[in-house]
């Protein structure tokens, strides 16, 4: 769903940070629909196939410590970049075609 290239405001000036930004997000979005603490998701990316998968990472990929998904929210916080993330995602989501019935429903006033 989300890409590095959608991060590029939040690199650093000095390069690309260590961990991929869209992949972190990934986590944040699985930690919170499977009501993960930070320590589960980072183990989960160690060790859950399914996880791996969904981040694009390979089978042997060490994963990372717990703290950095905190530094992520961290960021995530600063300014509207947690409105404009969200954003970004109902769009794409949209664009799949995963939202046709709420769309709709958006639409109307409510009662």
């Amino acid at each position: 769903m989300f890409s590095d290239e959608d991060f590029t405001a939040w690199h650093p000036r000095d390069g690309r940070p260590g961990l991929s930004p869209a992949q972190l997000a990934t986590v944040c979005v699985l930690q919170y629909a499977l009501n993960l603490s930070d320590r589960h998701a980072a183990e989960a990316v160690r060790c859950r196939i399914d996880f791996k998968y969904a981040l694009g990472l390979e089978l042997e990929d060490p994963g990372f410590h717990h703290s950095v998904l905190s530094d992520f929210r961290d960021r995530l916080a600063e300014g509207d970049r947690a409105d404009r993330l969200l954003g970004l995602a109902l769009t794409r989501i949209r664009r799949a075609g995963l939202l046709k019935g709420l769309a709709a429903r958006a639409s109307r006033p409510f009662p």
